[in-house]
């Protein structure tokens, strides 16, 4: 017997849909054709995130408009109540709520940690009920697959970083020459780590860390930068220069290394409050190119950059200290940047051939 359509499209083709927002938004729109009186839809599914532990998409027929929203706490969809995001949603939108799930009580999950929504415009026929549990069955496969392609994207995304992330997934598995590209380069390395470690407990390092990384990679993806790399108890991130002018590049790489440092200036005073010795930290930046791609073994690789500008950026950074500076920049990065940079004449670097002009920012 030959499926009705919106049956046959689950089957055959809604796993490969971009995401879960098309997932939703087309679903409805097939069940709208078929003469069901849908108003609106909610998807939730669970997030392995660091940060996110729900993602649920609201879809509205009248407008065909999505609404991600985003919930945190614990991982998975124990917990979610009646008057969850989704069902507060539906309600607004129909005059019947419809919850359905793959197999199994109502507001039971439709696949691996997701839960289906439907609100009508009017109560549904005993005939309109048991197709959209039909459908919730049917749905439960693609959503499967929806939700382990975004599992892997995050996973990726929180190990790698959004642009190698990207890469990884249009399939760069094998050592390449890779790809140069210009950009900003933000290296930042906590003072005073190696006695933190000695005088502290692990507990209370690794907390330490976790402070520190998370106002200073949040600084940077606030401006549009990337963390490539976690070193120990030093940072080095990008702006890539792209099609926009170099000097917006700079100017958001300063940006954010004001943020960067408000952020730590607040959590220093809250450090003290607690009887503890503040985090210091030195940051340096350079403007120039790096080789960026998979480095290491035929079988176990690294997505990193290497190259020149990468060498001189953190050997700059070791400047900060003897130079009483808590931010340097190279005679590259003042060339472009917008703001004008006091001039501390030309150093030699560690493992650097030529001198490098060093500017610092002013006041």
């Amino acid at each position: 017997m030959e499926l009705p359509s919106t049956l046959a499209w689950l089957v055959d083709e809604a796993s490969t849909t971009p995401g879960a927002e098309h997932f939703v938004t087309a679903l409805g729109e097939k069940l709208i054709a078929d003469g069901l009186p849908i108003a609106g839809a909610a998807l939730t599914q669970a997030a392995p995130h660091p940060i996110i532990a729900r993602r649920t998409w609201l879809w509205r027929a009248d407008t065909g408009e999505v609404i991600e929203a985003l919930g945190f706490g614990s991982l998975g969809l124990a917990g979610l109540e009646p008057a969850s995001v989704g069902r507060d949603w539906l309600a607004r939108l129909g005059a019947g709520i419809v919850q359905e799930n793959a197999a199994g009580p109502p507001d039971g999950p439709t696949s691996d940690g997701a839960l289906l929504g439907w609100a009508a415009s009017r109560p549904l026929t005993e005939a309109e009920t048991g197709f959209l549990e039909q459908v919730a069955r049917f749905a439960a496969a693609p959503l499967g697959v929806l939700a382990a392609r975004s599992t892997l994207a995050a996973l990726l995304e929180t190990y790698l970083g959004r642009r190698s992330a990207r890469q990884v997934l249009a399939g760069r598995l094998r050592r390449d020459t890779g790809e140069t590209i210009r950009a900003v380069l933000l290296y930042a390395d906590m003072r005073g780590f190696t006695e933190l470690s000695e005088a502290a407990t692990p507990k209370s390092v690794v907390a330490a860390l976790d402070a520190w990384f998370d106002r200073i990679a949040g600084a940077v993806h606030a401006f549009d930068g990337e963390v490539l790399k976690f070193i120990g108890d030093g940072v080095l991130a990008i702006f890539p220069v792209g099609e926009r002018p170099a000097s917006a590049a700079c100017d958001a790489a300063l940006r954010a290394v004001a943020a960067a440092r408000a952020g730590m200036a607040y959590h220093d005073r809250e450090r003290a409050n607690q009887g503890l010795p503040p985090l210091p930290f030195g940051t340096a930046l350079h403007l120039g190119e790096m080789l960026w791609g998979n480095i290491g073994t035929a079988d176990r690789l690294d997505f990193t950059a290497i190259g020149p500008a990468v060498n001189l950026v953190s050997r700059l950074e070791g400047l900060c200290k003897p130079l009483g500076r808590a931010v340097l920049a190279s005679g590259a990065f003042a060339a472009e940047a917008t703001t004008e940079m006091i001039p501390l004449g030309e150093h030699m670097l560690r493992g650097i051939a030529s001198p490098c002009a060093v500017f610092a920012l002013p006041g």
